[in-house]
């Protein structure tokens, strides 16, 4: 009777180990390249022909996987069974590696983007996640060009340290994240500096590196009502960063711009998530809501204070489905203003990503040709691809 009984838990055994080499197997046929351009947010780092190619490798994998579990099941399930000490400790070992993992990863800080020990420096902020350190110099050299940093008592970057900004004077108020900062660039060549004097206005670039659009929108209402005369306000929308603004590890806006802290998560899955960019339909749904309720906020703002609104979307060409798609669903269907700057793929700072010289010039004489009608009186508006 026992001797029935194991054999009946053995082939069990064999069975579900069998199983799951299947549905790895018929898994990797499901998920077809559709599911993955679903779940899987364009990347501003990684080109799409990469993207493809690895899904494919890694469908391949699975496959692979699955084969190698269904022609060993019968081996390992016979192992497992003869020696089912092994099961307990083998299953032991991935809870206490996941646990320890957990403790290491709660003694560092989290996945946010501030840092208190590179250029630019930030620090930790309640409402928005993190702040640029004021009043405060700091350079790094990349590929032997040294880069200064340098932000005055608000927190914006400026030219120099003996710079401040004239709250009364006409301004150009540009907000969004590293792009617009000027990351790898002299002050001089950011996309502000080089806006502010093709049109002879003063600029504030209230920027931060690592912000998403809800954090832009939430710095610019905090900073906007300092500005006596904001002629216009220059925000930033770039589709291929678009997966950030669905990430709730941080300060963020719910539907209805609604504040939130950040969502508490265990620490290791929110590392496993960040690295496999894996993004549920109901996620990237809610998220194209949120961002665009926040950039009509961001238009609304402005608007309010006589300032012309202005949403730049840079782009390397060429511009995938996903991210033109991501486009029109934000901006377009809400009929936003905005400027679609398509730039040359080589204009991308070597070893980095961040448009160069050349790309902050050609997406600020695309603001300065947008602009100009608007601020010289003309009826013209900010003109649509």
């Amino acid at each position: 009777m026992i001797s029935d009984r194991w054999k009946a838990f053995r082939s069990l055994a064999e069975i579900a180990v069998a199983g799951i080499g299947c549905v790895l197997i018929v898994a990797a046929a499901v998920l077809n390249q559709a599911w993955f351009d679903r779940h899987f947010l364009p990347s501003y780092w990684t080109p799409r022909e990469e993207i493809v190619r690895t899904e494919l490798l890694v469908r391949l994998s699975v496959v692979v996987a699955g084969g190698v579990i269904v022609l060993l099941g019968r081996k390992v399930a016979r192992l497992l069974t003869r020696e089912p000490l092994y099961l307990f400790t083998i299953s032991l070992a991935v809870i206490l590696a996941f646990g320890t993992s957990e403790l290491v990863l709660r003694q560092r800080r989290g996945p946010h983007e501030f840092s208190s020990g590179s250029e630019p420096r930030s620090h930790i902020d309640p409402r928005l996640g993190w702040l640029f350190d004021v009043s405060r110099t700091g350079s790094i050299t990349h590929l032997g060009r040294r880069i200064a940093y340098t932000f005055d008592r608000n927190g914006y970057r400026v030219a120099s340290s003996a710079d401040t900004t004239d709250f009364n004077a006409p301004t150009i108020v540009f907000t969004g994240e590293s792009m617009m900062v000027g990351h790898q660039l002299a002050w001089s060549e950011t996309i502000a500096a080089q806006t502010s004097a093709m049109l002879g206005l003063q600029s504030a670039n209230i920027a931060v590196s690592g912000f998403a659009t809800d954090q832009s929108y939430l710095r610019l209402a905090a900073e906007l009502p300092r500005f006596r005369h904001p002629v216009a306000v220059v925000s930033l929308f770039a589709p291929s960063i678009f997966d950030r603004n669905l990430d709730d590890d941080r300060p963020h806006l719910d539907p209805g711009l609604v504040w939130s802290p950040p969502v508490r998560q265990w620490r290791l899955m929110a590392l496993v998530r960040r690295f496999l960019g894996y993004r549920s339909e109901e996620s990237v749904e809610r998220g194209e809501a949120v961002t665009r309720e926040v950039l009509t906020a961001t238009v609304r703002l402005a608007r309010s204070r006589g300032a012309v609104p202005l949403i730049v979307v840079p782009q390397f060409e060429p511009e995938e489905r996903q991210e033109r798609e991501l486009r029109q669903r934000i901006i377009e269907d809400a009929h936003l203003p905005y400027v679609y700057v398509p730039l040359d793929p080589d204009d991308r700072i070597e070893a980095d990503g961040h448009p160069d010289a050349d790309g902050a010039r050609t997406i600020a004489e695309a603001i300065t040709d947008a602009l100009r009608p608007e601020l010289a009186g003309g009826v013209a508006h900010p003109r649509l691809p």
